[in-house]
């Protein structure tokens, strides 16, 4: 099996300190109805974080929101390669779905891609 295709434990974003820190420090990139929330990490661990997230207020029914969630964390393990744009640094990342729109699979993964490229293109432009 591929290693890079995995979203293993240590990928998990959970600590609720720097979830906190990620929506009040953090920049963010926007690619409708995804945004991408990120925050670099102080730490020495070069393994970046991230976590999923889908509003209620799109999507009342729990099944929903869990629909959502998984194919946002599978568009990111097939597609998290194009994140890694420096080995020196880590960052805390929170991907979230913001739209009532019920968007088929190959739609959001298009739409990932795009949104990590953006990502990867502002944060090349920030370093130069």
């Amino acid at each position: 099996m591929n290693d890079s295709l995995t979203y293993s434990k240590v990928e998990k974003l959970k600590s609720k300190t720097t979830i906190d820190l990620l929506f009040t420090k953090g920049r963010s990139v926007a690619k409708y109805p995804l945004r991408l929330v990120y925050l670099e990490l102080e730490s020495g661990d070069l393994q970046n974080k991230t976590g999923v997230s889908v509003s209620k207020k799109y999507f009342k029914k729990a099944v929903d929101r869990n629909y959502y969630k998984r194919v946002l964390r599978e568009t990111y393990r097939h597609n998290k390669h194009i994140l890694n744009v420096d080995c020196e640094k880590s960052f805390a990342f929170m991907l979230l779905y913001q739209s009532k729109e019920r968007l088929p699979f190959a739609k959001i993964n298009e739409l990932t891609i795009a949104l990590f490229q953006k990502f990867a293109d502002q944060f090349n432009s920030d370093v130069k």
